[in-house]
Parts: C-alpha cells; sequence; structure tokens
C-alpha cells in the first residue's frame, strides 16, 4: 500500500508529546513491512532548511479568500532503510509556521490562527500529492489538527486522483479537540452546509476533531481500553455520542515502543548495558541514578522513579497536592528515594522544587533531558504513573523493558500493558489501582515497597516478566494494516 502520515509532529523533526514517536515509529515499522510510506509536515521554525531538499516550484493552496502559497521541502527519515526509504514531505508557509512552537508559545499557549494554520496545512496535503504526483491509498491523520484531511477528502478533494484513496484518523488525546470560533469556518472554503453535515457545529464554535471523527472512513485510538473508556460519558470529553455512532468502525490499537532506542541491551545512555540474561547492569544505572540527582547511594533502598508532563491528566494533583497520602507522606513514612523529571504546570513546578528542598529523599529536575529519562528507567526500581486518563502511555512500556515495574492507576493503555501483581502467587508484571485518590496512590506505592523489602524474589521475577513482554511496533504496525485494509474495503 501506498500510506501518507500527515502529522503535525514527527521525530525527529517536531515533538511536544507521544504523538510525534508513534508516527515515525509506525511510518519505519510499515516500511520495514515493504508499504510506501511517507510523512507529511509543516516546516515549522524550529526545523531548519539548511540540510532539507527544496522541491520546485511553489504550492499553491486554494482556501477561502484566495490563494496561499508555500514551499516544499523534503528529507529522508533518519532510520529508515536505504531499500525502501520513508520521505518527509515540509510544507514551507512562513507566515504560519514561521514562529517559536507548534501550538503556542508561553505567551500565547494556544495560537489564535491555529485553526487557520492546520485548514491550510490540512488542503496542503493534496496539493503536494498532486505537486509529487504520488497518490496514497491510504491518508493516515492524526489528531485535532490533521482532523481536517478526512474533511477535505470527503467533500473537497475526491477527484479521479483520490477516487480510492481511503482514511483514517487517530485519536491520540480526546482531550485536546480544536474547538475554536466558527468565524474561522470560512477559510476553509467550504460551504456551510458541510459545517453542519460534517458535524463541525460544537455550541455555536467550530470543533475540528469532532469533523474529523464523523468524516473519516476508520477511527482508531492508541489502545483498546482508552476505546472503550472514550464511548463514555465520563470518558468522551463530550464526543461519546459521535463515536457510539461510529462505533462500528472504531478500534482501539494499543501503540507500540521502538526497541531500537529503548532496549537496555544497546541503550547509549546508560553507564552499563544489560539484559533479562544479565541484570547486573542494572544495579550500576542505579547508582548512576542516585549520583545524577545528588542522592546518597544506598543500593538497598527502593528509588521510585517519574518521567511526566506536569498537567491535571498525569495525576499530579494528587501527587503533589496538600492532602494526606501525598508525595509528601510518601517520603516522610517510607524508606525510599523519589526522583522526577518533569515540567509543566507552574504551580507543581515550584511544589517539586519546595518538596526536593525540604526531604532529603525526594529530588527533582524541571525539564527534559533524553539522556536522563533513558537513566530513570533503568536505574529506577519501580516507576510510576497515577493518571487521571493515559490513552495508551509509552512509560510504562519502556519501563517494562527496562526491568523496572510500574505501578499505575487501571486506566486506558496502562490497563492494557500492566498485569497486576499477585503476592500469594508471584504472578504479574507490576501495580496497578483503582481510585485516584492520594490514599491509593500511597497504599499502592507502599505495597511495592513492601514487597521490595520482604519478597525480593518475587519482585526480581517481575522484572524479568516485564523485560519478556512483546511491545515492539511490529505487532502494532500489522494490526494497523489490519484496519488501512478495512478503510480500503470501505472505500
Amino acid at each position: 500500500m501506498k500510506i501518507l502520515m500527515a502529522a503535525s509532529e514527527a521525530v525527529p523533526f517536531a515533538k511536544t508529546g507521544g504523538l510525534a514517536d508513534m508516527v515515525t515509529s509506525l511510518a519505519l515499522a510499515l516500511a520495514r513491512l515493504g508499504h510506501e510510506v511517507r510523512i507529511i509536515l509543516p516546516r515549522y521554525f524550529g526545523i531548519s532548511r539548511d540540510k532539507l531538499r527544496q522541491l520546485p516550484g511553489p504550492l499553491g493552496v486554494s482556501m477561502g479568500g484566495g490563494e496561499a502559497w508555500s514551499a516544499v521541502y523534503t528529507d529522508t527519515l533518519p532510520g529508515s532503510s536505504k531499500k525502501n526509504p520513508v520521505e518527509v514531505y515540509f510544507i514551507d508557509h512562513e507566515g504560519f509556521f514561521g514562529r517559536d512552537g507548534i501550538y503556542g508559545s508561553p505567551s500565547e499557549p494556544d495560537f489564535l490562527d491555529n485553526p487557520r494554520r492546520f485548514a491550510f496545512f490540512s488542503r496542503a496535503v493534496f496539493q503536494c500529492c498532486r505537486k509529487t504526483g504520488w497518490f496514497p491509498d491510504i491518508i493516515h491523520a492524526h489528531d485535532w489538527p490533521t482532523a481536517l484531511v478526512p474533511v477535505f477528502l470527503k467533500y473537497r478533494e475526491r477527484d479521479e486522483r483520490f477516487s480510492g484513496t481511503a482514511s483514517v484518523l487517530t485519536i491520540h488525546n480526546l482531550g485536546y479537540q480544536g474547538v475554536y470560533s466558527k468565524d474561522n469556518f470560512s477559510y476553509t472554503g467550504l460551504d456551510w452546509n458541510v459545517f453542519y453535515n460534517a458535524g463541525f457545529d460544537d455550541w455555536n464554535m467550530m470543533n475540528l476533531l469532532k469533523a474529523g471523527l464523523v468524516s473519516a472512513d476508520k477511527l482508531n485510538t492508541v489502545s483498546p481500553s482508552y476505546a472503550r473508556e472514550t464511548l463514555t460519558s465520563a470518558g468522551g470529553f463530550r464526543l461519546d455520542g459521535v463515536l457510539r455512532s461510529r462505533q462500528g468502525n472504531y478500534l482501539g490499537v494499543l501503540n507500540g515502543i521502538d526497541t531500537h532506542v529503548w532496549n537496555p541491551a544497546k541503550d547509549p545512555h546508560i553507564p552499563v548495558q544489560y539484559s533479562a540474561k544479565d541484570m547486573s547492569g542494572k544495579a550500576a544505572a542505579k547508582a548512576a541514578l542516585q549520583k545524577a540527582f545528588n542522592l546518597p547511594d544506598t543500593p538497598d533502598v527502593p528509588v521510585i522513579g517519574m518521567v511526566t508532563r506536569l498537567t491535571e491528566q498525569k495525576g499530579v494533583g494528587e501527587l503533589f497536592g496538600p492532602s494526606y497520602g501525598s508525595a509528601w507522606s510518601i517520603c516522610r513514612d517510607m524508606n525510599l528515594q523519589f526522583v522526577i523529571l518533569g515540567t509543566g504546570e507552574a504551580w507543581c513546578e515550584n511544589e517539586l522544587r519546595s518538596l526536593s528542598s525540604h526531604l532529603s529523599n525526594f529530588r527533582a529536575i524541571i525539564g527534559y533531558d533524553e539522556e536522563r529519562s533513558h537513566l530513570i528507567e533503568a536505574g529506577s526500581d519501580f516507576f510510576l504513573m497515577p493518571s487521571r486518563y493515559e490513552p495508551c502511555g509509552l512509560n510504562q512500556m519502556y519501563s517494562l523493558a527496562y526491568g523496572t515495574p510500574p505501578i499505575v492507576r487501571n486506566t486506558g493503555g496502562l490497563a492494557d500493558t500492566v498485569e497486576n501483581f499477585d503476592q500469594d502467587t508471584g504472578t504479574g508484571t507490576g501495580f496497578v489501582f483503582d481510585d485516584l485518590t492520594p490514599q491509593a496512590i500511597h497504599n499502592t506505592v507502599g505495597w511495592a515497597v513492601w514487597a521490595y523489602y520482604n519478597r525480593r524474589p518475587q519482585v526480581e521475577a517481575l522484572r524479568l516478566r516485564g523485560m519478556k513482554q512483546n511491545f515492539s511496533w511490529d505487532v502494532s504496525a500489522k494490526r494497523y494494516i489490519a484496519l488501512y485494509e478495512d478503510a480500503l474495503g470501505i472505500r
């Protein structure tokens, strides 16, 4: 198949979260299976033109109010094979994308012209295909920034060159929908009857993701449990009715992880590489982690690790708030060490600084650092993810691969990937709790720490069992192929 990934992010070019990892990893896995895959992205200010190749001539894109013009650059995706390389196209519109930030900046967290920026980009996807003479069987759009791609395909671009093209839209996080003033709709160039027929209308606003969910041939999200949760009023973010109406064409496909990057047997970011056959390198990683976070080198004290965005979705209110059972009492009541790497809401960053200054066994680094994130996965004894909801989650799969049992809430992709420890039989791969409360987090961390001190052989068995799980993208890519084949059957 010819498969075009239309996305707002892809590593190593632009990233704010897991979407970027997924787009790149899936593209590479599909190419390894023999499919012809291309990616199309905006060329943001942070993507230098210096190493890109410019296609000759400008790209004209007809939008409401007139023609918009851009350049098109291309590059080969790092990591793709010479035999079947993944080409990446960059739509270069200086007015829309020649600025700091992908969706916003510190002074303007959500750019006011985002609906116009991504409407333009979504139409440019089709013009780029015409310019290159390459027409895909599948256009795979990702989240609200490219949700207009299936809308344009259905209502505007269905000529003979796209007559057999099917659309797939992946929901990475239903909490972000692209809701803006409907005054922006005229810029799409679509008729106003499409506004209502395609489902844009959202309490007199324009909802980009909703329109994509109505228009795409096939829909999916990034784990089976999250797919079920989004069909409920509690987890559907007001779009559960739309998703239930499309339930026959909606499913969850679990994300994979890039085992070429996240693999303790060949990880260049950890001091000593290790595997399930020889775990000695994990002790070296723990010592290096304690040193990096200025903690005592105490090999017999368990380390709880976190790498996270400091947002409400990740459960930071319950973990770092003032209630009993939060990180304050965890670190005060238990003989453990706690390290966290993250950035996000200002109140939480300030709270982490306060915890670090008042608690001798708690250390936080504000920001993100790739090397430290690998070190935390390898050097921690347990990895904590108390998410309010989690469409898929990657860190719990990284943790399993590194022999670091996760402590997670029973939601979304966390529920699909972590099996709860049974201290009677010794089975499981991690520690799972249901209620998102400070007390539940406290008790489950306490359970893991108790097992560390009192059931060490069982904890070692947990480590090895987790490392034997297969979360590679090669498995998930085959499920996407089946999804694409179903979408083509609909067309």
